[in-house]
């Protein structure tokens, strides 16, 4: 590809696009001035990466920088279908035809589609040229093995859909801490009831009619389905990954059987290996679409020896499963888990006689236990106390937390008292 392919695309950035007026994201912070580092935002599509390469380059130009002084590149652009390493000096020549210089900082939007890519990062951070910011959607952009490859100079941030909080703030309603215990609660509680209902996607939060909502999040699963997985992993067996998205629609929150999806996908679909199956769960991991949490051990083989707890990476996503009655807890559940994966804790889930729903780690030792409920009454009182303390005496836990919908108070077992709290005012950070 030469540089005369490539001067459109630079000249429409350049000279056309807009940096577009933003709500600020309270994730997402990096420090640009760490020009030592590749600084990368990953995050599922369409949870507003980009938007935050905006919201950066808006920063850099209220900082004394000219648009000149930057490239931007969507490496999705269907023009740079074929672009490959071999492309990256074309494409400078192409910026300094127009702009006469070289540029200073580099934004690669989608970056994981260029060939190669951490082998380009690390030659061009060699030249020690430039300051550079990619995105991606797939969370090798997160994996140990890419900071190694890059030796060290690499600091990422990860960016999903709207917290509760930055939801609140996008439907610009305010609060205060008086607000979190009178009754101008209810105005959260309200908004509160969309976020479990349609999730935290921001242009889904945009949409005023529940057939839109939809038929976005249609548009969204569909794109992760060919762009993110089918066309980055090269899959042959579409119905089986379509089979195998539907499964996790129906059944978040909940141990993903290989064992038992493989006896159901052979008889509608014939013949497949728990290996693919394992294969293909991975894949749905790295492309955002569910969160995977190991049952909890000590023992590195033993997590891997059994089921894994699926969740989505957006509770909106579960609109679009067969319809069989809500299970208002486990879309609770389905939230707590997008949020401490927001928060970049490290969760498991606990199970032996009884079942706890998240066990967090603070480094290799298991720190808190979390159990989610709707609400804690006569019928699932027992139960869910059981699981929380049977977590906390195997594994020497000394915090255990109740989050429910709206329920306030403690509980006490085996004489440690325990909190039980509203599911939005943890997310809110509220005591």
């Amino acid at each position: 590809m030469n540089e005369t392919a490539l001067k459109p695309i630079v000249a429409e950035w350049l000279e056309e696009t807009r940096v577009p007026e933003l709500t600020p994201r309270t994730g997402g912070r990096l420090d640009l001035n760490r020009r030592s580092d590749i600084l990368a935002i990953v995050g599922p599509r369409r949870a507003g990466k980009t938007y935050l390469m905006y919201q950066y380059i808006g920063n850099l130009l209220a900082e004394g920088l000219r648009k000149d002084d930057i490239l931007f590149v969507d490496f999705e652009d269907y023009r740079l279908i074929g672009f490959g390493p071999a492309d990256m000096d074309a494409l400078f020549t192409a910026f300094r035809q127009i702009a006469g210089k070289d540029p200073k900082v580099l934004f690669f939007d989608e970056v994981h589609h260029l060939p190669h890519w951490s082998r380009v990062l690390r030659t061009l951070h060699n030249r020690r040229r430039y300051r550079i910011v990619v995105s991606g959607s797939n969370s090798r952009l997160l994996g140990r093995e890419v900071a190694t490859e890059l030796r060290g100079r690499y600091a990422d941030t990860l960016i999903l859909p709207f917290s509760f909080e930055e939801f609140l703030r996008y439907r610009n309603v305010s609060y205060t801490a008086a607000t979190l215990h009178t009754h101008g609660r209810g105005k959260l509680l309200r908004a509160f009831d969309d976020y479990c209902a349609w999730g935290g996607y921001p242009e889904v939060a945009a949409r005023e009619t529940n057939a839109e909502k939809r038929k976005l999040l249609q548009t969204y699963l569909t794109t992760i389905f060919y762009k993110d997985i089918i066309e980055q992993y090269n899959i042959k067996a579409k119905a089986l990954l379509e089979s195998m998205m539907g499964y996790c629609l129906n059944t978040y929150a909940d141990l993903f059987s290989i064992s038992s999806f493989e006896r159901q996908a052979k008889q509608n679909l014939g013949a497949v290996s728990k290996r693919t199956i394992s294969n293909y769960l991975r894949y749905l991991d790295e492309a955002f679409f569910v969160i995977l949490n190991e049952k909890f051990s000590f023992s590195p083989k033993n997590r891997l020896a059994n089921p894994r707890k699926s969740y989505l990476i957006d509770v909106g996503f579960r609109t679009l499963g067969v319809a069989s009655g809500e299970n208002r807890g486990k879309i609770l559940e389905n939230i707590v888990s997008i949020e401490l994966m927001r928060r970049r804790e490290r969760q498991f889930y606990s199970r032996d006689r009884y079942e706890c729903d998240f066990v967090i780690l603070d480094g290799a030792r298991p720190r808190t236990a979390v159990q989610v409920a709707w609400q804690i009454d006569a019928s699932s009182r027992d139960r869910e106390l059981r699981g929380l303390a049977e977590a906390m005496e195997s594994f020497g836990i000394r915090n255990g937390m109740i989050l429910t919908y709206n329920e306030e108070g403690t509980e006490t077992i085996h004489g440690k008292k325990v909190a039980v709290r509203p599911v939005w005012k943890w997310l809110l950070g509220a005591s």
